[in-house]
């Protein structure tokens, strides 16, 4: 039998989210730059997977850090 693992309960991996369109279009612009010019992460990673992001998404990571508190980083889902 087996068990669902919840992988965000570990204080190891970082919250994932989906930005939706308008929140895409907003930080590009404000980047000035293009999705394809965003970091990527593989659709295969266990993260994109947990939280169904699809290949063209953009992800929010937020990270917690003892010196700056959060950080954010984006990542473009990739096949």
């Amino acid at each position: 039998m087996k068990e669902d693992i919840d992988i965000f309960k570990s204080e190891l991996v970082p919250k994932h989210d989906i930005l939706d369109e308008d929140e895409k279009i907003i930080l590009l612009k404000k980047l000035n730059i293009t999705e394809k010019q965003l970091p990527k992460i593989r659709l295969a990673d266990p993260a994109v997977k947990a939280i169904g992001a699809n290949k063209g998404d953009v992800l929010r990571i937020t990270r917690k850090s003892e010196v700056a508190g959060e950080i954010i980083y984006y990542r473009n889902v990739v096949s």
